[in-house]
């Protein structure tokens, strides 16, 4: 056989020489057309979902979080495998599909799922989000801070307003997640004997705390020669001030929030 194909391409040689040019031309043309990624994608469709639940242990992350979140993940078409990792705050799904599955409906059709039991969580947990779309790699970093002199407050601050904006600047990060340490936060804990005694519901405290920290625009106001902007101030910004807040009976009388709570 190999003698047949020795003499084939001794006696049709322009054949043979006009074939191997044009397999040459074929190989240049894919090879210019090539495409070329550092990190090739070498495994399927997948989607980190990831949820914070500041103040939880593990066993409650799993029980209250990662539980309902899978439960509403499940049965989303060409779902192939889900996996799960609860840790102290923080609640870690990866979605994985089959191959061939376009990503970008993948992550649509897991977005809908989410919004739908977001309300579905205990309160103080945070709506669950789905991390940007990265190559196979995934996480190529992990940093953990710790402090003798800053408390968790000050750190996860210093964290979220100094250190995520810097990493976020640098070319190439794709996205930068925060968890753990303490979210500043002013939180009204009533108590309900005092609210009682003041005559007062939970609905009032409510309403009270949010008609202090909301942020109305006040408009503006025009002259013949300029337009000036009206800025409304007073919102409170620490507890104490949040404390002066005043609220208001049915009858009229006003109690101060710091009374009650």
């Amino acid at each position: 056989m190999l003698k047949s194909i020795v003499d084939f391409s001794i006696r049709f040689r322009g054949i043979v020489i006009a074939m191997g040019c044009a397999i040459s031309a074929y190989g240049l043309y894919v090879t210019a057309h090539a495409k070329l990624d550092v990190f090739p994608e070498f495994t399927p469709p997948q989607v980190d979902i990831q949820t914070e639940a500041p103040g939880l242990s593990p066993e409650q992350v799993e029980a209250l979080v990662t539980r309902p979140v899978e439960s509403a993940v499940n049965g989303v078409g060409s779902l192939e495998s889900v996996r799960s990792q609860s840790i102290q705050g923080l609640s870690i799904i990866t979605v994985t599909f089959r191959e061939g599955t376009n990503a970008f409906m993948a992550r649509q059709m897991l977005g809908e799922r989410l919004a739908e039991m977001a309300g579905e969580l205990p309160t103080g947990v945070s709506a669950p989000r789905m991390t940007p779309l990265t190559s196979a790699t995934m996480d190529l970093l992990k940093v953990g801070l710790t402090s003798e002199r800053l408390t968790p407050m000050e750190l996860r601050t210093f964290v979220d307003w100094t250190i995520r904006p810097l990493l976020l600047a640098a070319e190439g990060v794709a996205s930068a997640h925060v968890y753990g340490g303490e979210v500043r936060q002013l939180q009204v804990q009533v108590r309900p004997d005092r609210l009682a005694a003041f005559e007062l519901s939970i609905q009032d405290v409510l309403e009270g705390a949010r008609n202090c920290t909301a942020v109305r625009g006040a408009g503006f106001v025009e002259t013949a020669a300029q337009r000036i902007v009206l800025q409304t101030l007073g919102q409170p910004v620490t507890a104490a001030q949040l404390g002066e807040v005043v609220l208001k009976r049915q009858d009229g009388v006003s109690v101060r929030l710091k009374d009650v709570a």
